[in-house]
Order: structure tokens, then C-alpha cells, then sequence
């Protein structure tokens, strides 16, 4: 499976053309698509923080995924964020995608915005592994592996 190419920009202000810009050769992307998601993905930060520290070519991101709506609503919502976020490494790995929600949901297949994704991407889109909800060492686990079986095919 292929991510799809889709643009969005991060809270830093810098465009983001996705997934050629992910700039790990690996990336795990965590996508939310509900603002009670946040809770989510911070369960995942200790691990992928320490994935990014101990890992050459290793890199995370958080994709909230919003609905379409017009520039001067986007503005508001992504100033709102950043007023709400003032680690400039979380500003930076926060790429915020205003879109058709079930058009995105649909070509990465997910069937409801009730939990929120993680894939295991490459730059150049490939999907290597998935996973879905808050942290478990189960999921932490397969994802792990999965990270570790990439970089034993690398070498």
C-alpha cells in the first residue's frame, strides 16, 4: 500500500508535500482525525522520541486530519494549535491536512475516525506496517519489529 500524495503544512509554517517530504527513511506517521485524539498520540511520544534519538534516518510525525474549509477558518484553527503548542520539535512534526476526510480514509483504508492510525512509511510513501489506537506494549511490540526487520534489510 501507497500513502497517498497529499499537502499539508506543519505548525512551524513549512509546506510539507507528503509523503516525498518525510525526511526519515523511515517514519512512523500518527494520524488523528478528532481533537480528543491528542491523548492518543502522546501515548505514543516516549517511544517514537526514543526511536528518533537512538536512530539514524528514523523520524515521527502527527497528521491531524481536518476537513476542508476556507483559508481564514484554517488560519484560525492552526494558530489555535500553535497557541496550545509551544515545543518548537512538536510544532515542527505537526503537519496539519485540511482535505475530504473520507476521500483520505478511504485510499489508506481505514474504515472510521473512532481511533487514530500509525504507519510505518518511507520517503517514498510505501507503507510497511500499521497499527491503530493509544499505545500498547503489543502494538509497541510489532512496531518495534517491524523498525528493526527495515534496518536488517537495509544492511
Amino acid at each position: 500500500m501507497q500513502f497517498p500524495p497529499i499537502e499539508g503544512s506543519n505548525l512551524a509554517k513549512r509546506t510539507f508535500r507528503l509523503p516525498n517530504d518525510l525526511e526519515g527513511e523511515l517514519n512512523v506517521v500518527l494520524v488523528a482525525f478528532q481533537r480528543w485524539h491528542q491523548d492518543q498520540v502522546d501515548t505514543w511520544a516516549p517511544l517514537l522520541d526514543d526511536l528518533e534519538r537512538t536512530l539514524p534516518g528514523f523520524r515521527y510525525y502527527e497528521l491531524p486530519v481536518i476537513r476542508s474549509m476556507n483559508r481564514f477558518s484554517q488560519w484560525m484553527l492552526d494558530e489555535g494549535m500553535r497557541a496550545g503548542i509551544p515545543s518548537q520539535p512538536v510544532r515542527a512534526r505537526t503537519i496539519t491536512i485540511y482535505t475530504d476526510k473520507e476521500e483520505f480514509r478511504s485510499a489508506l483504508q481505514m474504515p472510521e475516525e473512532n481511533n487514530i492510525y500509525l504507519m510505518l512509511v518511507t520517503q517514498h510513501g510505501e507503507i510497511l506496517w500499521r497499527g491503530r489506537g493509544a499505545y500498547t506494549q503489543e502494538t509497541a511490540r510489532s512496531l518495534s519489529q517491524a523498525v528493526a526487520d527495515q534496518l536488517v534489510a537495509v544492511r
